[in-house]
């Protein structure tokens, strides 16, 4: 890393400031202001008793990262701990905890003497998701490099995931980090060629988050699009080719291994699932401690099959406990969520949708036979060698599909409020939109190499060597850092994006830290 740091300096200032934000993040919601003063709000949430008494250290970690602690984090650090007891725990993919559980066990096993299990749990989580997010924004960086080719535009993008809107979620102990730092990294290798490697991440991803089967698209779509290509090239190389049908054979048989690897992970969770919730009863009574057996009793929580009561999804064609969850736990589904008492979290999930949505329609305007044709016709740019640069090029046409299939689906079927998590750790395209936004309205990063201070008119062989639509490699200062620096001057349009970005970074670490609803 430092070698390719010295080589690229905007890769360089991509680690630094992403280390700088993930270490303010944790100052902040440790500090009195975010997670002491403020007393946590008593959440109807899932919250397992402690069943051992913390000692000083436990006290001490509690006091410093609790706050990371919240909601959905529970459901990891209980399975961590413990497995998966309850029922809807299964709603939680195993990767995450198991990572967790691992560098507890592992890394931090010397700390056994004074810290409890779930304390180096905890500070397992916090380790690995700072480690991840850094890890995510540099991946984003390369993927942008290589599909964007606007070094520029790529760099700004990679240094904006650092102030992400979901940026609590990113720091708490919940997978979006380590999914984003896979995907993205699976994208980038795809883009290289590496179609194995690739294939690998993205079905590590798919072990972490259900979201990650829509990945398998991806591969789908660079294999077509390899496909269309190859029957577009001139007569005089046609010859040269495989028969069609042995093409078409070996893109298929290629197509539905990938596919198969990028499933397995999800199929072997159910099957794991069905076995230990609809298989034969066991005496759980005797194991489970009684304070957790109380507190299935308390809230309704199903543990596995005892005396012969199975739960209904066993007894389906295609037994998936974690649909069945999803609809008996938390009631998603179509519309479900389209409600009057809702719409404070339509609200929330406002921005992210308009942003999306103005991605999708900018790409449309940008590339209209492009999007008709799928981008399965060989344009005559790319024939000449001469493709579009930046968001608008032809590259990025399968991400904003997988952004807005996201998009819509997240808006209709799910709890909306979560769209902003949903999208900052799944789309590399909500921050490729927005750094094309300031690349293009925002004259400060035109004239990128000036200083902070206010600038002389430029010459206008100055401004067209510094165009919103260059895409040259530009210097390695940061350019949010100039943005807010000079927030006097930016205009409206950067101060609502850079006001989206940092206004959900703080509210979230406020919000979520003492246990109030948030995306």
């Amino acid at each position: 890393m430092e070698l390719v740091s010295r080589q690229d300096p905007h890769l360089r200032e991509v680690v630094w400031f992403a280390v700088c934000c993930r270490a303010l993040t944790l100052l902040l919601q440790a500090s009195a202001l975010f997670n002491l003063l403020i007393p946590d709000h008593a959440a109807d949430a899932f919250s397992p008793p402690r069943l051992s008494e913390p000692g000083l250290w436990d006290l001490l970690l509690e006091w410093l990262l609790g706050g990371l602690s919240h909601w959905d984090a529970e459901h990891f650090l209980f399975i961590a701990e413990r497995g998966y007891l309850y029922e809807h725990n299964c709603a939680f993919f195993p990767l995450y905890p198991l990572s967790v559980r691992a560098v507890a066990e592992g890394a931090l096993w010397p700390l056994r003497w004074l810290l409890g299990l779930r304390s180096r749990l905890l500070l397992s989580a916090v380790l690995l998701n700072s480690l991840f997010s850094v890890l995510a924004a540099t991946a984003l960086y390369k993927l942008g490099c290589v599909v964007l080719q606007c070094r520029r535009v790529a760099f700004l993008a990679a240094v904006l995931f650092s102030v992400s809107p979901a940026n609590v979620f990113m720091a708490a102990a919940y997978s979006e980090s380590m999914f984003a730092f896979l995907a993205f990294s699976a994208m980038w290798q795809l883009e290289k060629g590496q179609s194995w490697l690739s294939g690998l991440l993205f079905c590590l991803a798919s072990g972490v988050r259900a979201n990650g089967l829509i990945n398998a698209g991806f591969f789908l779509y660079s294999r077509g699009k390899c496909f269309a290509f190859q029957l577009q090239v001139g007569s005089g190389s046609v010859r040269k080719l495989p028969p069609f049908w042995k093409e078409l054979l070996s893109v298929a048989s290629s197509a539905v291994l990938m596919c198969a690897v990028i499933f397995l992970p999800f199929a072997l969770f159910q099957y794991y699932a069905y076995v230990r919730f609809c298989g034969p009863g066991t005496s759980l009574e005797q194991t489970v401690p009684k304070p957790l057996l109380q507190l299935a009793l308390d809230k309704g929580y199903r543990l596995a099959a005892t005396n012969g009561v199975k739960p209904p999804w066993c007894s389906q064609r295609f037994p998936m406990v974690y649909s069945y969850i999803q609809d008996a736990y938390w009631n998603v589904g179509f519309l479900r969520y389209f409600e009057l008492r809702q719409i404070p979290n339509f609200l929330l999930a406002l921005p992210v949708t308009l942003l999306g949505s103005w991605a999708t329609w900018t790409y449309i305007i940008a590339n209209p036979r492009h999007c008709l044709t799928l981008g399965l016709e060989r344009r005559k740019s790319e024939e000449e060698g001469k493709p579009r640069l930046g968001f608008c090029c032809p590259a990025v046409f399968v991400y904003v599909v997988h952004a807005t299939v996201l998009l819509v689906f997240g808006f209709l079927c799910m709890h909306v409020q979560v769209l902003t998590r949903f999208l900052g750790s799944s789309s590399p395209v909500l921050y490729w939109f927005t750094a094309h936004l300031l690349q293009e309205y925002e004259p400060l990063l035109w004239s990128e190499g000036t200083d902070n201070q206010t600038a002389a008119p430029r010459s206008e062989k100055s401004l067209l060597d510094k165009s919103p639509g260059s895409c040259g490699r530009g210097t390695s200062e940061n350019p949010v850092v100039r943005l807010l620096l000079d927030c006097r001057l930016i205009t409206p349009l950067s101060k609502c994006i850079l006001g989206f970005f940092l206004s959900y970074w703080l509210l979230g670490l406020v919000l979520h830290c003492n246990f109030l609803p948030w995306t």
